[in-house]
C-alpha cells in the first residue's frame, strides 16, 4: 500500500499535443476516485491521492509526463540525452521544468527535489546495483511507477518486456491517468496514438515487400539493439519492415555481429543521441568489415531517428510514420 499524498491544490493546464489547444481537467476528480490501484510491472500499487511532486528520468518518460498535461508537478527531471530537448515538441515545457542537472537519478536528488513519485525505469534510472530501485523508495516513504517497456520478464535476470511495445505506451498512459487523476486526457491520448499508427499502416501497400530492418543502437565489439519488447520494434514493424531481433525476447539487449551478417538487414535504421552522432555511428558501420557485404550498407540504407522516438514515449506512432514513409520510398528496392 502506498502512503497517503499531499491533496493536490492545483488543475494541470492539459495541453494538446500536436494543435496547441488547451483543455482543463481537474486532477483527483470524483471519476477517477481515490484510493486508486493500478497493475504496475504485475504488481498492484495503490495510491491514496495524486502525486503533487514528480521525478522523472529518460526522455520518453517526461515527455509522457507531458503530454498527460503533468509538466506543473514535476519538480525536476534528468535525461541522460538532453540534446532530444531540441527536437522534442514539448521543447517549451523542458524550458519550464526544473532540470536536475545529474546524469542519473539518486537518493539523495529525490529527496532534495521533495518528490513524492518517481517515475524511471529498469536501467532507465532503477538499478540494483545503484542502490536505487522501487523497493528502495518505498522504504523512503516515495511512491513509485516502473515504465512498462522496462518491466522485468523473467527470461533472465536483467531482461525486460512483458507486452507489445505500444501496448505498454497505452497502459503507462491509462494507469498514469488514473493515479493523477487525468483519465480522460489519457483516454484521447490513446485514441490519438492508435489513430496515427493506423494512418501510417494503411500507407503501406499490401504488396510491397517488408525489407529486413536492424536497429543500431550503439557498440562496437557486440551491436546494442532492441529484441520485441522495445518500444523500436513496433516502430519498425508498424512502419512495414521486418525487425531482424523479433526473436529476442528482451527489449533493449546485445546481439553478435555474426547474427547481422547472417540475417542480411536491408535497412538499418541508426539510434540518434549523445555522445556519438549519427554520422559517426554510420560512418562506423560502413567501414566495419563484417558488415562490407551486409545489403544495407552495400547500398547505403541508413535510416536515423531520435532516441526519444525509439524508446517507449509519445512520439513512437509518429516515428512508424516516418519508418513507413522511408521503406515506402524504396519502392521495390
Amino acid at each position: 500500500m502506498r502512503r497517503p499524498l499531499p491533496v493536490l491544490a492545483l488543475a494541470a493546464t492539459l495541453l494538446v499535443s500536436g494543435c496547441g489547444a488547451q483543455v482543463r481537467e481537474e486532477p483527483g476528480s470524483a471519476a477517477d476516485g481515490y484510493p486508486v490501484t493500478v497493475t504496475n510491472c504485475g504488481q498492484e500499487v495503490t495510491f491514496d491521492r495524486a502525486p503533487e511532486r514528480i521525478v522523472a528520468y529518460d526522455s520518453g518518460i517526461v515527455e509522457t509526463l507531458f503530454a498527460l498535461g503533468l509538466g506543473d508537478r514535476i519538480a525536476g527531471y534528468v535525461l541522460p540525452h538532453e540534446r532530444d530537448i531540441a527536437s522534442s515538441p514539448w521543447r517549451e515545457d523542458f524550458e519550464r521544468v526544473p532540470n536536475l542537472g545529474v546524469d542519473t537519478i539518486s537518493k539523495e536528488v529525490i529527496l532534495q527535489a521533495g518528490a513524492d513519485f518517481v517515475y524511471a525505469g529498469w536501467n532507465y534510472g532503477f538499478r540494483e546495483d545503484t542502490g536505487l530501485t522501487p523497493r528502495h523508495l518505498d522504504e523512503l516513504g516515495v511512491p513509485s511507477y516502473v515504465l512498462s517497456e522496462s518491466c522485468r520478464n523473467g527470461n533472465t535476470e536483467r531482461s525486460r518486456g512483458i507486452m507489445p511495445p505500444l501496448e505498454a505506451l497505452y497502459t503507462d498512459l491509462r494507469n498514469l491517468g488514473r493515479v493523477f487523476g487525468v483519465s480522460e486526457r489519457a483516454e484521447q491520448l490513446v485514441t490519438e496514438y492508435r489513430e496515427v499508427v493506423r494512418e501510417a499502416e494503411a500507407t503501406v501497400p499490401e504488396d510491397r515487400p517488408r525489407p529486413r530492418v536492424f536497429l543500431y543502437d550503439s557498440g562496437t565489439d557486440q551491436p546494442f539493439t532492441g529484441g520485441r519488447y522495445a518500444a523500436s520494434h513496433e516502430v519498425i514493424t508498424r512502419g512495414g519492415g521486418e525487425h531482424v531481433m523479433a526473436d529476442l525476447a528482451d527489449s533493449w539487449t546485445t546481439t553478435q555481429w555474426e547474427t547481422v551478417v547472417q540475417r542480411d538487414p536491408e535497412v538499418i535504421v541508426i539510434n540518434d543521441y549523445a555522445p556519438t552522432s549519427a554520422a559517426e555511428k554510420r560512418a562506423f558501420l560502413e567501414s566495419f568489415p563484417p558488415l562490407r557485404h551486409v545489403s544495407a550498407v552495400e547500398h547505403k540504407r541508413f535510416l536515423v531517428l531520435d532516441y526519444a522516438e525509439l524508446v517507449q514515449g509519445p512520439r513512437n506512432p509518429a516515428a512508424v510514420r516516418k519508418v513507413a514513409d522511408y521503406l515506402n520510398g524504396l519502392g521495390g528496392y
